[in-house]
């Protein structure tokens, strides 16, 4: 994929404005877009769409496929009729600046049922319905059953369920398929309630020429539908626990490494089938978004394994990939695709030749210049995509202020100047990259209090929300000039 010069900004849906305690993709999310069209940008990227787990981490999610069901809009809900405006009249006080999952989840979830009571009375079989379901017969059913039966078994991890339906014994699927029927239900119409929601959201993005950037995690949660109903993909014993995890080695973020806890895939096996598992998924995610961005690609061409007995990740090893067979096969099925990769990190001469090999646009960060060649002086066509910082770092003055002006003696702090965000944020607009994402934090000039996600820390993280009369006029009309200025 060749890049054109444009700009755009980073933010996750979970981030914006609502009356119900965290994003959601209606109203706002509009106003999200009209103010990315005002303010020039033709990008906004997110991170993953799918339902979170641990953490409340998008990256561990209980499906690689499904929606989050928290970013359901219940206004349009009601619009549908599906909810009253007494329903909602009862919604408590949350908090205004940040999500509070627990709290935000019991009251959704609350709204949600009553939703599908009357979705339910209208007729459950509505053609939308059903061809939403025939659509998505590789993945929608066995996601809904998973999560009826996490239900019923109070949350605990899959392999922590009855021994027979942890493994999938016939008989075991059959009695809880009768049992859980009306539960599996409700799942499948929030999914197709999310679907239906993001599916019109995206084309009031692509009718105001805001293309979507997705995000597309190398790996998936071990609690999740995929590592139960496809067990035989993953690095799992027979009763179904990890043997190997996925991670990263000692680095910028972290002494002891990142130890993720993903199990890592039998690449042999999912070879077999031409990677059929790899192939739906992508093509779920490109029925959401314009561009695809390869989370921690490095590991396509060489990945960190770590036995599942490690408590951190300083013991593991590099294991050869799937590479470029891997990228060959899934473009013989799907053609050409839009795919940039996340190539930040320790990456070798061999992760920056399978980059190139399928022309895959790659990244740089403004924050880790002390550690990477400056964009500045890059003298390659620009294919690439500069940051001032990702969702795993921190804001841009926060940085600045941790680490710039800490370096500094007390005299020459003076040299603070209050709009230094938008002198880096000109500085990348000015750079050879056709690409230029900019976090929403950095436009609003926050401090580290902002942050998003702080890596290998549990809590706390994928909370942050900006409120509504944050996105101020005079932001677009200075995003926008700096569009004009540097042809973006």
């Amino acid at each position: 994929m060749q890049l054109e010069r444009a700009s755009g900004v980073l933010l996750h849906p979970t981030s914006l404005p609502s009356e119900y305690g965290i994003g959601e993709i209606g109203g706002e999310a509009r106003k999200f877009i009209n103010f990315l069209e005002k303010g020039g940008f033709k990008l906004w990227q997110i991170l993953p769409l799918n339902p979170v787990g641990y953490g409340e981490s998008p990256y561990q999610s209980f499906s690689a496929f499904a929606g989050n069901p928290l970013l359901i809009s219940l206004d349009c809900l009601r619009k549908e009729g599906l909810l009253s405006r007494r329903d909602l009249a009862d919604a408590p006080s949350f908090p205004k600046n940040k999500v509070d999952y627990p709290f935000c989840r019991e009251f959704k979830s609350r709204m949600l049922r009553q939703a599908y009571l009357k979705f339910k009375s209208k007729g459950l079989p509505s053609s939308d319905f059903a061809e939403f379901k025939e659509r998505n017969l590789f993945w929608l059913e066995d996601y809904a059953f998973f999560m009826a039966l996490k239900e019923r078994f109070g949350n605990i991890p899959w392999n922590y369920w009855d021994k027979s339906i942890a493994l999938r014994e016939p008989l075991a699927i059959k009695f809880w398929e009768e049992r859980l029927e009306e539960e599996v239900n409700y799942h499948l119409f929030l999914q197709y309630k999310f679907f239906s929601q993001w599916q019109n959201l995206k084309e009031y993005a692509t009718e105001k020429g805001i293309r979507i950037i997705g995000d597309l995690p190398l790996y998936v949660s071990y609690d999740s539908s995929d590592a139960w109903v496809h067990s035989h993909l993953f690095e799992l014993d027979e009763a179904g626990y990890p043997l190997k995890v996925g991670g990263v080695p000692p680095d910028y973020f972290s002494p002891t490494g990142q130890l993720w806890g993903n199990p890592l895939y039998k690449w042999e096996e999912m070879a077999k089938n031409d990677y059929l598992w790899w192939r739906e998924r992508i093509k779920v995610l490109l029925e959401l978004v314009d561009v695809i961005r390869l989370d921690h690609f490095r590991g396509f061409e060489a990945y960190w394994e770590v036995p599942a007995t490690e408590k951190t990740a300083v013991k593991g090893r590099w294991v050869k990939g799937p590479g470029e067979k891997f990228f060959s096969v899934i473009t013989e099925y799907l053609g050409d695709l839009p795919l940039m990769a996340e190539d930040l990190g320790f990456i070798t001469p061999e992760v920056i030749e399978l980059r190139e090999k399928f022309n895959f646009p790659g990244m740089k960060v403004l924050q880790f210049i002390d550690r990477e060649p400056f964009p500045a002086s890059v003298t390659d066509e620009g294919n690439w995509a500069y940051y001032t910082g990702t969702h795993d770092n921190n804001t841009l003055l926060g940085w600045y202020e941790e680490t710039i002006l800490a370096q500094l003696e007390a005299e020459h702090r003076e040299k603070w100047r209050e709009n230094i965000c938008w002198e880096f944020i000109e500085l990348l607009y000015q750079s050879r990259a056709q690409w230029v994402i900019i976090p929403l934090q950095d436009l609003l000039e926050l401090d580290a209090g902002a942050r998003m996600n702080i890596p290998g820390t549990v809590g706390g993280n994928w909370e942050w929300r900006f409120q509504k009369g944050d996105l101020k006029r005079k932001i677009a009309k200075k995003a926008r000039s700096l569009q004009q200025k540097y042809a973006r």
